[in-house]
């Protein structure tokens, strides 16, 4: 664990500091950060190429300050400077339009459970094989599921985010793409987002299939090119194989842990683990159909038993050999997500060294990460291309 000089009080003052420097645009030096690594310099020309490196996605939005998937999230992630907003973690309704939760069930996100009317959608289902209890979009119309409203996911980190429980619905991806091209307009420069496809095999059998869907909105915005700024991502290797057969943009696929099997290898007999799809061949595999991935920050740098970060592994340059960028998940500012020596205190919201965990990843050589707090993944890029 980390040492314990931090508390809560301190914690709390040196947010608003972070929060406050963003936004007013402070300026590189920042908590002393050192190192002897580059990152590459910002890129040109079409597509991700144009996107400075290490890219900075907002996780969710600005999840760290905002309820996660909500366009007041979104917002205040560009607002904050991110490169791209995962803006979409993409899972339909019953009557087949595309929404942004990070889940199909919604008890944790929105104020359902407060809605008498639905007490009645409340079901046990088998979500990947996990017995999972709740209420799950594709039991709702698209017109209820608009009267309910987004809350803060996890509370306990976030105290403060609660403050805007029931402020925005949930918002439809067509209305993102909306407001992708209204934010675009407004600032004078290409505005990026990362959506997810949720759960493809689980949606596939219940005849909600998604990526014909999405390939269906990208071409209505005609966002279905390789030089789009909409990059695609999903945990299931098949269905970035589909979408590569129905849109050119961009398509990443997100690896968990080493030990875990994607849903859809599951479901088809394939025995392969993520530990084999990040060996050289399945890398070569995958960069047959898709341009990047997106690894657990542990299959880049693995901790120990204690939770400190031991050696990096060799993915990034094995990725990079043959051509695959790589777009890690997920740094956040608070304790326990953090690697244990980079923790500050005990305090579930406390912040810990994150800057010295930004730092570590960065000298791997990775092309970007995603991150809840995007205003401290700016602050800690800009020190580290000044080192």
């Amino acid at each position: 664990m980390g040492t314990q000089e931090s508390n809560e009080e301190t914690s709390r003052t040196g947010r608003r500091a972070l929060l406050g420097a963003a936004v007013l645009g402070a300026g590189g030096a920042v908590l002393g950060v050192t190192g002897t690594a580059r990152a590459d310099a910002p890129r040109h020309g079409g597509g991700v190429k144009r996107l400075p490196k290490p890219t900075i996605v907002g996780h969710r939005g600005a999840s760290g300050y905002r309820p996660e998937h909500t366009l007041g999230s979104y917002q205040l992630a560009l607002d904050m400077g991110a490169d791209i907003v995962e803006a979409g973690d993409l899972v339909p309704t019953k009557d087949g339009h595309l929404v942004c939760r990070h889940e199909p069930e919604i008890g944790g996100t929105t104020d359902v459970a407060d809605h008498p009317e639905f007490a009645d959608r409340k079901k046990t289902k088998l979500l990947d094989g996990v017995s999972t209890t709740g209420w799950f979009t594709e039991d709702f119309t698209l017109a209820e599921l608009k009267t309910l409203r987004a809350i803060e996911r996890i509370p306990a980190n976030r105290p403060h985010n609660t403050l805007y429980d029931g402020r925005w619905e949930i918002p439809t991806f067509e209305e993102v793409l909306k407001w992708q091209d209204e934010q675009t307009r407004k600032r004078g420069k290409q505005v990026w987002i990362y959506p997810e496809l949720k759960h493809p095999t689980y949606f596939r059998k219940q005849g909600l299939p998604l990526e014909e869907r999405v390939a269906k909105l990208l071409r209505k915005y005609r966002r279905d090119r390789r030089t789009s700024p909409v990059i695609l991502q999903s945990f299931e290797p098949t269905s970035i194989e589909r979408l590569n057969k129905l849109v050119d943009n961009p398509l990443v696929v997100l690896l968990s842990s080493a030990d875990s099997r994607p849903w859809d290898f599951v479901e088809t007999g394939d025995p392969r683990t993520v530990a084999d799809l990040i060996k050289p061949a399945g890398l070569r595999e995958i960069a047959s159909y898709a341009q990047g991935i997106g690894p657990t920050l542990d299959l880049v740098i693995p901790r120990d038993a204690q939770g400190n970060l031991t050696r990096p592994t060799t993915l990034v340059s094995d990725a990079h050999k043959v051509g695959l960028i790589l777009h890690p998940w997920t740094l956040r500012n608070e304790n326990p997500f953090l690697p244990a020596n980079f923790r500050k205190g005990t305090d579930a919201d406390a912040y810990g060294d994150v800057f010295g965990a930004y730092r570590a990843y960065f000298a791997t050589g990775i092309d970007g990460v995603f991150t809840d707090q995007p205003d401290t993944g700016l602050l800690a890029r800009e020190a580290f291309l000044a080192d």
